[in-house]
């Protein structure tokens, strides 16, 4: 029997950074932001609850991916630092770059920050090797960087975002040469609009509630322009509490589901790509 989702706040230590799958084929998924867990020094520094840092983290965007064989999963905090911003930018050191949360009691030490960025560059020689294999195997390959996030920022009793700027899910694009790859786009827009999650239908636009300017797609489409496709997929966090961070399982099982039927129409799409 497969696991369930809540088992990743279980799996992850200290010391574990991220877990890599790899298999044959040219999709790729990540979860960098789904980690929670962070090193103790970090931790005992930090002024945030850990309610306070799972509110931000996207917990479960991992278990969507769970059945893609290349994937690689972050078990590391953004709190700790964030892989999904440049170097310079990775450490949470202003409120302005946390959603205005005070994440630190006071300025982390230089050895601290120093640790901390030595994860950021790890992780970089981990994804550009990985891919660079992958490229070398079959030509070309598509990154689907799985994210998540809130649309009840005002409380848990208060009225959502607005639907018109938050979409069911939103597909980020703006890092990438998009009439290069806008068979790939269209095709995966096109599977995702047709899905349903949890029995409903999906409000899938592109570029809205976020632009895909993450690091990581970046990274991909400054190493390898002609041959990686980075796409970044938020879901908006209606597959579970927000506040309390319980999830729905159903939906969360619906998203899985969804995610596993894309492999073969996106491989479809790669092997006819020009």
């Amino acid at each position: 029997m497969q696991s369930e989702p809540t088992e990743q706040f279980r799996s992850a230590s200290e010391t574990t950074w991220w877990t890599v799958q790899r298999g044959d084929g040219p999709i790729v998924g990540t979860a960098i932001h789904n980690g929670h867990a962070m090193r103790g020094d970090a931790h005992a520094l930090t002024a945030l609850t850990d309610e306070e840092r799972l509110r931000e983290e996207d917990p479960y965007t991992e278990f969507v991916i769970r059945d893609l064989a290349n994937r690689i999963v972050v078990h590391r905090s953004r709190f700790e630092v964030d892989l999904n911003r440049a170097r310079m930018g990775a450490i949470y050191l202003q409120p302005a770059q946390a959603w205005g949360l005070s994440v630190w009691r006071e300025h982390p030490p230089v050895e601290m920050i120093e640790a901390s960025l030595a994860v950021h560059d790890e992780y970089y020689a981990m994804l550009h090797a990985m891919l660079a294999a992958i490229e070398r195997r079959h030509g070309r390959f598509i990154v689907l960087d799985m994210h998540s996030y809130n649309h009840r920022r005002q409380g848990p009793e208060a009225a959502p975002t607005a639907a018109d700027e938050a979409p069911e899910i939103n597909i980020g694009t703006s890092s990438m040469d998009r009439a290069r790859w806008a068979d790939v786009i269209d095709t995966l827009m096109s599977a995702l609009s047709a899905a349903r999650i949890d029995g409903r239908p999906v409000d899938v636009r592109e570029n809205i509630a976020f632009q895909g300017r993450g690091e990581q797609t970046r990274f991909i489409h400054e190493h390898f322009p002609e041959t990686g496709c980075a796409i970044a997929i938020e879901f908006k966090k209606t597959f579970m509490d927000e506040w309390t961070g319980k999830p729905d399982i159903e939906a969360l099982r619906s998203l899985r589901a969804v995610v596993c039927s894309l492999v073969p129409i996106l491989t479809e799409t790669l092997a006819r790509h020009r």
